[in-house]
């Protein structure tokens, strides 16, 4: 018999770097697009949806059914409308839709927690409804905002690794490689870099919230006081 495979080697980490890095990259890559083009289609969305209530059911319904669907099924809808299935734009596709929800349902909730006396007074103040949404509300909702957006981050960076299975993935594809061929090293590098690269990107969030949010830190403060 054989001598018992090593449950971790660090040669193949150091001899595999290169593709390592490529995959780590590529994770990176699709993430960040998948967040911005969520922001960026989910903050509009948010705005109709609280502004004409008669438009809340549809988008969150919309964003729902496209968050309960399974991955795999996703990808196989996607497939004729993008092209084909193996493709940037069929994954980043899948990647997005689960981004809504999250963004838009935190997004409604941080402008509904504004108080109507804050709101009272922008109008007092001579401030137009538009420009009372972009001036006074919404800055006051991107606590909520950037709640929303440290979750969809968490979901979006663990869910590129099974778009492995469509021949992306990022570092899915090293855990991909490790189950085919039962090699446990490159599952977890693959699962320490993903973690890794989620909490990097929590904490980024949340240096950009302190800086775009100074106001909530001091409240925090005051309330610790």
């Amino acid at each position: 018999m054989g001598a018992a495979q090593p449950f971790f080697q660090w040669s193949y980490v150091t001899g595999q770097w290169s593709q390592i890095s490529s995959d780590l990259l590529q994770h990176i890559s699709l993430s960040l697009l998948a967040l911005g083009i969520g922001l960026c289609l989910s903050i509009p969305l948010a705005l109709s949806a609280w502004r004409y209530r008669v438009l809340r059911p549809p988008v969150f319904g919309f964003a729902s059914s496209l968050y309960i669907i399974p991955s795999l099924a996703l990808f196989a809808i996607l497939g004729p409308i993008t092209g084909y299935v193996a493709s940037y734009p069929t994954a980043e596709f899948a990647l997005v839709g689960y981004t809504l929800l999250i963004l838009i349902w935190n997004t409604v909730a941080g402008l509904d927690a504004v108080p109507e006396d804050t709101r009272e007074a922008a109008t007092a103040m001579g401030y137009s409804r538009r420009a009372a949404l972009i001036r006074v509300e919404l800055p006051l909702a991107l606590p909520y905002v950037f709640a929303g957006l440290r979750v969809a981050a968490a979901t979006v960076i663990g869910l590129v690794t099974v778009t492995a299975l469509i021949g992306l993935g990022g570092l899915g594809q090293q855990i991909t490689y490790g189950f085919n061929i039962g090699y446990y090293t490159p599952i977890i590098v693959g699962l320490v870099l993903s973690v890794v690269l989620a909490a990097v990107c929590d904490l980024l969030i949340v240096a950009v919230q302190r800086l775009a949010v100074p106001w909530s830190r001091s409240s925090r403060r005051a309330r610790v006081l």
